[in-house]
């Protein structure tokens, strides 16, 4: 399952981010790697952008790069 996936109100934990390059490093950078955990907060009506809670901060991601982030 990936992050784009999950419904709001449900914790996740990240197994893997795929992608390459910039991209994987930007997400690496936002504290997105293996094992944290992220609560999904709330999706856009639109469905884009959605917003997670991560190591107590709100960040809030494009459904393309949240399909790039593979979690439990």
């Amino acid at each position: 399952m990936t992050l784009n996936e999950v419904r709001v109100g449900e914790t996740v934990k990240v197994l893997k981010i795929n992608g390459e390059g910039a991209t994987k490093r930007r997400l690496m950078d936002m504290g997105l790697v293996k094992n944290v955990e992220v609560y999904v907060r709330k999706v856009a009506p639109l469905g884009d952008p959605i917003e997670v809670k991560i190591r107590g901060y709100e960040l809030s991601l494009r459904k393309a790069d949240a399909a790039m982030i593979e979690v439990i």
